[in-house]
């Protein structure tokens, strides 16, 4: 391939969440999220608050709630076509159990999907993005309890019924298999990082009912829409060619792929009633769980930003910040020890693509880095530039070999607080935010040099990438 091809209804645009940009955290009849009593990351401890406690940098956030305009303005300078965005379950529901929902709230996503459209930005909406209400976890124990899936359709059904005429691209659960490694993130369970099987995967079954419930939903409501799941795509590599490690590998992937052969097909796979049988798990499914399964989604959307090996030797594994795994020796790594597999997103394209037989969407990709500002005011990420060049690259290649790529939405267009430690010093953005860890900043905009360079690239619809 001597230049990138992408087709022409290709959607170029950013991702982000809405609990980590938005701040507001308690503004206009807000309730608290799980995400706001994680003031430390979704790994660190989770603190029931109150409102009068200290002020954390997610409440505060980059304040898109009250910046989007300038935002949005600056994603479509970039000539963003779509702008992947979360809706606070907790704006709309503050406890999720009430019987109507907070007006304020659903006339906030109004005003931003208003606003985006006034660019010809298509929105791209997650329904739940690593947050729930926290009363839900508190009174009923989150996922755990089969309330929550009516609870969770119910708001749904209320935003999509809100916003039929102005969102036609959905997504239900961001990073749905994240579940499996920081329980608190998916499942809602007050035990974080349990190990207890048994209930992480009942909660989880749980999630999958809601999923397809509001695929269903979805379909009757907005007849025109496109409703998606979204998996964290952690495809694994054998270490060595032992057959074992084969085995290891096929085990791994099975692990997170699992969640889209559910969401995809229908029903659970052969192989996990293997794994419940080795590992204790009764899954209470009934009749009615059965029949809301077959409503499958239309795409399967996935983030990537890594690829890892398995191996039969449990010596091999160290810690990565969001999954235990085992490093690829011909790979480097970024600041984060996060290892840059540009191939990987080619091969985990054709992977999907193959078992699927659905359009994919790249959700999230993107390089979190240390920015420096220079004397200038200049912001100089070639690094980044780097990374998005090639795995785009990857990516055309892999719509020449035949994919059906929808779109690529890069993590963070802006700068933003991380998922996995609340730490703004990580960096993603075309857009640097003046903001540091300890929530100081006047939150100025600035535009790197990444963010000119993303402008020609969606300008020219991947015409200026490097084929290196």
């Amino acid at each position: 391939m001597t230049t990138p091809q992408f087709p022409k209804n290709f959607l170029w645009g950013g991702a982000i969440a809405a609990n980590q940009v938005e701040g507001a955290y308690l503004t206009d009849g807000k309730g608290l999220s799980s995400s706001d009593c994680q003031p430390h990351g979704i790994f660190g401890e989770i603190v029931e608050r109150k409102p009068n406690d200290q002020t954390e940098i997610k409440d505060v956030a980059i304040d898109f709630y009250h910046r989007y305009p300038e935002d949005i303005a600056l994603f479509a300078e970039m000539g963003f076509t779509t702008l992947r965005t979360s809706i606070a379950w907790t704006r709309i529901f503050p406890n999720g159990d009430e019987s109507t929902p907070n007006e304020a709230g659903l006339a906030f996503y109004d005003k931003l999907f208003a606003e985006m459209h006034k660019y010809n930005i298509e929105p791209l909406v997650t329904l739940s993005h690593y947050e729930m209400p926290f009363h839900l976890i508190k009174e009923y124990g989150g996922w755990g309890s089969r309330k929550t899936i009516e609870f969770f359709e119910k708001y749904a059904k209320t935003v999509f019924n809100r916003y039929k005429d102005s969102v036609k691209y959905w997504l239900t659960f961001n990073e749905i298999n994240m579940s499996l490694h920081s329980p608190m993130t998916g499942v809602g369970l007050i035990e974080n990082n349990s190990d207890d099987k048994q209930s992480i995967y009942q909660a989880i079954h749980h999630q999958l009912v809601a999923s397809a419930r509001a695929v269903k939903a979805c379909h009757e409501i907005i007849p025109d829409a496109k409703i998606g799941n979204m998996l964290l795509g952690a495809v694994a590599y054998p270490l060595t060619p032992r057959p074992s490690d084969v085995m290891a590998t096929l085990e791994e992937n099975h692990g997170w792929l699992f969640f889209g052969d559910v969401q995809c097909r229908g029903y659970y796979p052969s192989y996990m009633r293997r794994y419940f049988a080795k590992n204790g798990v009764e899954l209470n499914i009934t009749e009615q769980d059965k029949q809301d399964l077959k409503s499958t989604v239309d795409f399967v959307s996935f983030s990537y930003y890594m690829s890892c090996c398995a191996t039969a030797d449990p010596a091999q594994k160290t810690k990565g910040n969001i999954l235990d795994m085992v490093p690829n020796p011909y790979l480097e790594s970024s600041e984060w020890g996060w290892q840059i597999d540009p191939v990987g997103i080619r091969y985990l394209l054709n992977v999907l693509y193959e078992r699927y037989q659905k359009p994919l969407f790249v959700v999230e990709n993107g390089l979190g880095a240390k920015d420096k500002v220079e004397a200038d005011g200049s912001i100089n990420d070639d690094y980044r530039i780097d990374y998005l060049n090639d795995h785009l690259v990857q990516i055309a290649e892999a719509i020449e070999d035949g994919v059906e790529v929808m779109g690529y939405t890069s993590w963070g267009p802006i700068d933003l607080i991380s998922a996995s430690k609340a730490e703004v010093a990580k960096r993603y953005g075309f857009i640097y935010v003046d903001l540091d860890d300890s929530c100081q900043g006047t939150l100025a905009r600035k535009k790197k040099k990444s963010f000119h360079w993303y402008q020609s690239v969606i300008k020219s619809n991947g015409q200026t990438l490097k084929v290196k």
